[in-house]
């Protein structure tokens, strides 16, 4: 099915330009015709590609980890299919982390603005909470700031756009009696004119994090703010991995607090580009940038030459 699709967008993307260049003394509704059948060639292709889709709803056991309950208007693709999407279809790089994503009911991978809630799982300790209180986060903001642009020059030499931290979109929230924590950045890549919405959902357990990020853009943040609760709550451990179970005995302890965690210091210590790629996942460059590429030469193509033929 992978080939199939790529082997039909392919044709569609160019045959609308080799029916240009070869058709120099036809009838212009010929051109209109055969952009036609490429675009429904790429609708085609779409639809089957949204078809072998397998979606989930009701109760979903992640890995023996933890639960979620899929809530009301949404849909869950299994990490499997997921990977897929990020991957083979938003052209991220391969991450075998991830636990499945979340859906709105009616959007597909497919759509030309689609935003999704990524799931995984960091094992990397328990997180002592007791710095939650104490943090003045319009300072941290401040670092944050610092720490995004210096790195710029490193994500320029890799290849990557620069990219800046804006502001908050959702100030920082710590519920310390569900262990849960949520914020939203504002951000602005160079290679893209609407700002970047970074949502984070995370689920502090007895040796680990979940992790929940939503993909999308600024425009979008009412639409997922309005469910954000919703979100948070669908998530649990499951008993033997609640946080009141950690044993001081026997589990791993994180290096790091709540600051740390919003701040993203902890995966800078794990490595600059393990971040760098985690962070690059967020904007979900490959549906923004392909599948809108593809529909302005389709559909515009076809636009124009209907003009030409009145």
């Amino acid at each position: 099915m992978k080939k199939l699709l790529l082997l039909l967008i392919a044709s569609a993307f160019l045959a609308p330009f080799k029916n240009v260049a070869m058709v120099t003394e036809t009838d212009s509704t010929t051109i209109v015709d055969s952009v036609y059948l490429d675009s429904l060639l790429l609708q085609m292709a779409i639809d089957s590609a949204n078809n072998s889709f397998t979606y989930q709803r009701g109760k979903v056991m992640l890995k023996n980890i933890a639960v979620i309950n899929v809530p009301k208007g949404y849909k869950y693709l299994d990490s499997k299919q997921s990977q897929y999407v990020l991957s083979d279809l938003w052209g991220n790089p391969p991450d075998s982390s991830t636990l499945g994503m979340l859906f709105p009911e009616n959007m597909t991978p497919f759509a030309e603005h689609p935003w999704a809630i990524e799931i995984s799982y960091s094992d990397e300790g328990h997180i002592d909470d007791g710095d939650a209180a104490d943090i003045d986060y319009d300072e941290l903001l401040e670092e944050m700031k610092k720490d995004v642009e210096e790195a710029n020059e490193a994500r320029v030499k890799e290849g990557y756009p620069k990219v800046h931290l804006l502001g908050w979109a959702s100030k920082p929230y710590y519920d310390k009696e569900t262990k849960k924590l949520h914020w939203a950045k504002e951000l602005k890549f160079d290679s893209t004119k609407e700002n970047t919405l970074n949502y984070n959902i995370r689920a502090l357990g007895r040796s680990g994090i979940l992790v929940l990020n939503a993909i999308g853009n600024m425009q979008q943040f009412p639409e997922i703010n309005k469910d954000i609760h919703k979100v948070i709550s669908s998530v649990e451990f499951t008993d033997e991995q609640k946080y009141a179970k950690f044993d001081p005995g026997i589990d791993k302890v994180a290096a790091y607090g709540i600051g740390a965690l919003v701040a993203g210091k902890v995966l800078a210590k794990v490595g600059f580009f393990a971040l760098l790629l985690k962070f690059w996942k967020v904007i979900a460059i490959g549906a923004v940038s392909l599948f809108a590429l593809l529909r302005k030469k389709i559909f515009g193509s076809k636009e124009k030459t209907e003009g030409t033929a009145q």
